[in-house]
């Protein structure tokens, strides 16, 4: 998305940020907030919460996870890069949670503290907010590791989802681990019918067990994301950046559960087009700080949002291009834009709508106009 800062710090809705979102959101149902920030993240989400002083207490309002250098794609060395020295490095993925909880001393804080569980969510989840209910379950249980888990789509065919070894044991298995020989299997919905929301709960004491048991580390699978060395720039160096999933984590906890939850619950913004869906009036602010459908499309699943990446993959290219808002999309069931646009104030769509401009320069949308179907420039 071309960001420069935290992306917990991007405006969403009505001008608050992810990140004052989740604050609020521990405000209202009175627990603590603990933030795995990065050594990129770190300051700013420090900087950010100060206007949230209720949330400062006893304990630390975050820990930092470690980072690896980035591997040269050609010959698997350190890249070097003397234009930005800090693009050497990255974090290596959310997987890193369960040492970093040691190595910063922050795990046997929460312990002496009292503290026995904890809900671990994305920051860019909306849908992730501690359930009391869910608590319940997993603590008189005692499991030590459950997973939320939601119902898998033909839109989530192609990702990941939760599998069962012959010893019983739950697992995550992501389509690099699939043979070719197996993959309609693997994109059978109704055969693998569950997806990882990344929304985890954790019991605090059999994590330290767990992790005093292998020399506080857990070995996880790792992911080899291809990328360049600065994200902004296509043509820098090709470089790997190595991480592993916490999610993945469930197939070490023995014993480990899953619950099967809404897909309201389920609410991530990893491109442009999920932000613009949740900036739209499709979306509403609820008064215990969740961001959820609005009622009237409570029920309808099919909602295709799709933006051509050479003018809306970055933040900033999408703001330029809605300076006036977000369309509305309330009576809209699918909105396409190939090639570059800009939009006016007030402008609806509804139906299925896909704009093209194969001009070759910018086309202006006006005030107040209406959409519905196919339009060609």
């Amino acid at each position: 998305m071309g960001l420069e800062k935290a992306k917990s710090l991007l405006p969403v809705r009505e001008g608050l940020s992810f990140l004052d979102i989740i604050a609020r959101q521990a405000q209202h149902v009175g627990v603590p907030l603990l933030l795995m920030n990065s050594f990129v993240t770190e300051a700013d989400s420090l900087a950010h919460l100060q206007a949230y002083p209720e949330l400062w207490g006893e304990l630390p309002l975050s820990f930092v996870q470690h980072k690896v250098p980035k591997i040269r794609q050609d010959d698997l060395s350190p890249v070097s890069w003397s234009a930005d020295p800090e693009l050497e490095w990255c974090p290596p993925g959310h997987g890193d949670i369960y040492t970093a909880l040691i190595t910063s001393g922050t795990l046997p804080a929460l312990l002496e503290a009292g503290y026995e569980y904890a809900f671990v969510s994305n920051a860019d989840n909306l849908g992730a907010v501690v359930d009391v209910t869910i608590l319940g379950y997993f603590a008189d249980n005692q499991f030590p590791f459950m997973m939320e888990v939601a119902d898998r789509t033909e839109m989530d065919k192609k990702g990941g989802h939760l599998a069962q070894r012959l010893d019983g044991q739950l697992v995550l298995r992501e389509s690099a681990q699939c043979p070719a020989e197996d993959m309609a299997k693997f994109q059978d919905v109704t055969r693998h019918r569950y997806f990882n929301t990344n929304n985890l709960w954790l019991n605090l004491k059999a994590l330290q067990a767990i992790m005093a048991a292998n020399e506080h580390k857990l070995i996880l699978p790792m992911i080899r994301n291809a990328k360049t060395v600065d994200p902004r720039d296509s043509s820098s160096t090709p470089v790997f950046q190595l991480e592993t999933a916490m999610g993945s984590a469930i197939a070490v906890f023995k014993g480990a559960q899953a619950v099967r939850v809404p897909r309201t619950r389920f609410a991530p913004v990893k491109k442009t087009d999920d932000l613009l869906a949740v900036r739209s009036d499709v979306y509403v602010l609820t008064e215990d700080h969740r961001i959820v459908r609005r009622e009237a499309r409570a029920h309808k699943h099919r909602f295709l949002l799709e933006l051509d990446a050479r003018y809306y993959k970055f933040v900033s290219q999408l703001d330029e291009r809605f300076p006036e808002g977000v369309p509305s999309l309330l009576d809209c069931t699918s909105f396409a834009v190939v090639g570059d646009f800009k939009f006016g104030q007030n402008v609806v769509a509804r139906g299925d709508v896909r704009l093209v401009n194969q001009s070759g320069q910018q086309v202006e949308i006006p005030a107040g106009t209406e959409l519905s179907g196919s339009y060609q420039y």
